[in-house]
């Protein structure tokens, strides 16, 4: 009995509907997961309907793009936060205008090599979706440059790309605060993922400690053995919650529902740490 904590659905760089999504977990046999698309919460609804129609837990959730005052980008999971708070929703608001302008300009820089147009990748996205690098690997594709979204983002979309355009966002202390704001419960993503760039220092997190943190995603493909004992260490200093999932994309990564995923004792407890509970379908605890 146990939860995804990290999925996402085509309403951010997935390839399923919100519901379609709750389907496959439930085909994997899971307790229930979390919708965490980037920067959005417009996939709860369809998402926590499907869950009951399913006797499955729906966690809501967001993945929002924060960065460090060294320019790291830190992926962090919020959980059970109110949508409506303005503060919250002003910072989801800035990072998704971010990713569109950052998709913009990285097609612009293709342009000049390859056959893509903005049209191409506006064509790939999902209506009211969060915009992001998949989604031009995708028009690539389609465009015949690349042969999948893999060799995409290791030929032209890495972060050491001539084509790649770094991206301005909230920073990760003043979101973690902001989701504790709101009523949520901020837990770190796949923080020592170095195949996807730089990681956070060890003084780093005890900022993200301070800021009220509520825990760390510990096991995660991205994070090789000697960054998941860390962690572990970390979470352990600070009692922290340590939690685990698949980063489910569909057909978009080769990640599958549940191959990490989180006991239900450490759900209650994230659950418990929520000033709201919005959504959470039905209460397994």
């Amino acid at each position: 009995m146990t939860v995804d904590l990290h999925t996402h659905s085509l309403i951010s760089d997935g390839t399923q509907r919100p519901a379609e999504v709750v389907a496959e977990a439930a085909r994997a046999g899971l307790t229930g997961l979390a919708l965490t698309d980037h920067d959005t919460t417009a996939g709860w609804s369809e998402a926590r309907t499907a869950a009951e129609e399913l006797g499955m837990m729906f966690v809501p959730g967001t993945e929002i793009t924060t960065l460090t005052d060294d320019g790291i980008s830190v992926h962090l999971l919020s959980y059970l936060h109110d949508p409506e708070h303005p503060g919250l929703q002003e910072a989801i608001a800035t990072a998704r205008d971010g990713r569109t302008d950052r998709a913009r300009r990285m097609t612009a820089r293709l342009a000049r090599d390859f056959p893509v147009t903005w049209d191409d990748v506006a064509a790939q996205i999902a209506e009211g979706a969060t915009v992001g690098r998949p989604h031009l690997a995708d028009a690539l594709v389609t465009r015949g440059v690349v042969g999948d979204r893999q060799e995409a983002f290791d030929r032209l979309l890495h972060k050491d790309s001539p084509y790649y355009v770094f991206q301005r966002n909230i920073g990760t202390t003043r979101a973690i605060r902001l989701v504790r704001e709101a009523g949520g419960v901020p837990v770190i993503a796949h923080a020592m993922a170095s195949s996807r760039g730089r990681t956070v220092s060890e003084d780093q997190l005890e900022a993200f400690a301070a800021a009220g943190l509520g825990g760390v995603e510990v096991y995660h493909r991205d994070n090789p053995d000697a960054g998941r004992e860390r962690l572990r260490a970390f979470a352990a200093r600070h009692d922290l919650l340590i939690t685990g999932s698949s980063d489910y994309h569909g057909a978009g990564k080769p990640n599958i529902i549940g191959e990490n995923s989180t006991d239900l004792d450490t759900v209650q407890a994230l659950i418990d740490q929520s000033g709201t509970q919005p959504g959470v379908q039905p209460g397994s605890a």
